[in-house]
């Protein structure tokens, strides 16, 4: 037969485990909770690159964006006064490749696909700047130089003359992912208030 002052402390016991059990419980939530909803994770280098080469093309003058002898401003001229370019990009690489932070970045080879975001005008009528970028980060703010032909010098030749062989490689086959160009096509309906 069980006592029942050794039947009261069984009862205690369990009581207490278990009040131990969802304090550690609430405290790992708590931490969880803490870790992942208050404090940003710090971003890779290949995402701050990504970020900041967008960043740079949305905020840069119109006439950066030249291609074809057209700037952004002149294809918009008429429609709104400063509208705003809205920018998808890929990074295809660096230099030097084995930095480990953006300020050492010195140049970043990519491709980009920006609209000119007019009030009420959708993606497929906007203005549209597209092709192989190369970012001078040393500047600032970063120098923009996209991959043109000119009279004497044919595209692809020129793009091999701009790029590295292994990032002109790249820029013949690959352009946005399609994460890329849905967050591209969301931001510019958001822009052009569809």
């Amino acid at each position: 037969m069980i006592s029942r002052a050794s039947l009261a402390g069984w009862y205690r016991n369990r009581f207490v485990w278990v009040a131990v059990i969802l304090l550690t419980v609430s405290v790992g939530v708590t931490v969880l909770l803490n870790s992942s909803g208050s404090k940003a994770e710090p971003q890779d280098l290949q995402t701050q690159i990504m970020n900041q080469m967008r960043t740079t093309l949305e905020q840069s003058d119109p006439g950066q964006h030249n291609h074809g002898g057209h700037t952004a401003q002149q294809a918009a001229a008429g429609k709104d006064a400063n509208p705003a370019v809205i920018c998808g990009v890929r990074v295809y690489g660096y230099e030097p490749a084995t930095v480990t932070a953006l300020a050492d970045v010195r140049t970043v080879y990519g491709f980009h696909l920006c609209g000119v975001a007019q009030p009420k005008y959708p993606w497929d009528v906007a203005v549209k700047l597209a092709g192989p970028v190369i970012l001078d980060m040393s500047k600032n703010p970063p120098g923009i130089q996209v991959v043109e032909a000119t009279a004497t010098v044919k595209y692809i030749d020129r793009l091999k003359e701009m790029f590295p062989p292994k990032y002109a490689d790249l820029a013949q086959k690959e352009a946005l992912t399609k994460a890329e160009m849905d967050d591209l096509r969301r931001r510019y309906d958001a822009a052009a208030d569809l």
